[in-house]
């Protein structure tokens, strides 16, 4: 009776635990897929793509999840393919659901990387982001912690991973103000962090206009895949940055027009870029606050 007991028990825990499905989409490179939930509420910490390269010399880790649990749960998949060094833990962008699974890697002695804003940025941000982080990921959020990079990237910078070489790019402020790429050379796949998100609406934590000036030098990258922050790995790069554009020069517009006519934010949220509506999953949560963050800024245009 009490093995059945402690059985039954464990039926809650078990029925939570997603399964944590690696995909090799090309020689040395895994991706796993986050899901579509908004980042609020309990929202698990796994919405994000992270990643890992694997080159003769060790791995590189790119993004680790929303806790040390997805980030734990990604080093075990590591483990699974490899008993390689993991060299390189890089930091797309500051936001916490790409950044605070960390903390996992720390018995690896990485060398963490990231744009060099990231650093001001994780120190802006580490309070509101670990006083949140208990409702967000519940009892995953132990031992979370926004780790700031060892190296940072001011303009470009290539990591050597053995046969093959990731070249990072850092971004000027568009998604967030920290924004990095990366490119794998034997691949040629590139890792745009959340300057693209595919099918989920994408969300805006920077200057809307420069986003769309960042988005045209994604599209000069030669590059046969892309893998976004969000969403599905994808050959149809150009398209993908198209819906993307899209959206943000919809918004973009809608609000400027707004502000000309005098409309008031609160009128605003509910009408701009609504063409996009059926275009994007969690698109009213999203669409909502991306205006109250960019109509401010564009009153003082």
């Amino acid at each position: 009776m009490t093995k059945l007991l402690g059985l039954l028990l464990l039926l809650p825990a078990l029925a939570y635990a997603a399964p944590f499905n690696i995909e090799n989409v090309a020689p040395g490179v895994y991706v796993h897929r986050g899901e579509h939930k908004d980042l609020s509420g309990h929202y698990g910490g796994d919405i994000c793509n992270t990643s890992f390269i694997v080159g003769s010399k060790g791995v590189a880790v790119i993004d680790t999840g929303g806790s040390p649990a997805v980030g734990a749960s990604l080093r075990k998949e590591i483990r699974k393919v490899t008993k390689l060094p993991i060299l390189y833990v890089i930091t797309t962008h500051v936001h916490p659901d790409h950044a605070l699974g960390s903390a996992a890697f720390k018995q690896d002695k990485p060398v963490f990387v990231g744009h060099a804003k990231l650093a001001h940025e994780m120190a802006l941000r580490k309070e509101v982001y670990l006083r949140n982080q208990a409702e967000w990921v519940g009892k995953d959020a132990k031992g979370s912690e926004l780790i700031p990079p060892n190296i940072a990237v001011e303009t470009t910078h290539e990591l050597d991973l053995g046969g093959r070489t990731l070249r990072l790019t850092a971004h000027p402020i568009a998604h967030s103000p920290s924004d990095l790429s990366v490119q794998d050379s034997a691949t040629a796949i590139l890792w745009t962090g959340d300057l693209l998100s595919i099918e989920r609406t994408p969300s805006v934590d920077g200057n809307l206009a420069a986003w769309l000036e960042v988005i045209e030098a994604l599209r000069n990258v030669n590059a046969p895949r892309l893998v976004p922050g969000h969403g599905p790995v994808t050959a149809n790069g150009g398209k993908a940055l198209d819906d993307e554009k899209r959206y943000l020069a919809t918004l973009l517009g809608d609000v400027r027009a707004a502000i000309e006519r005098g409309d008031s934010m609160e009128d605003t949220i509910e009408t701009a870029a609504q063409s996009e509506k059926d275009k994007w999953l969690l698109f009213d949560i999203t669409n909502r606050r991306n205006i109250a963050r960019v109509f401010p800024m564009l009153e003082w245009e």
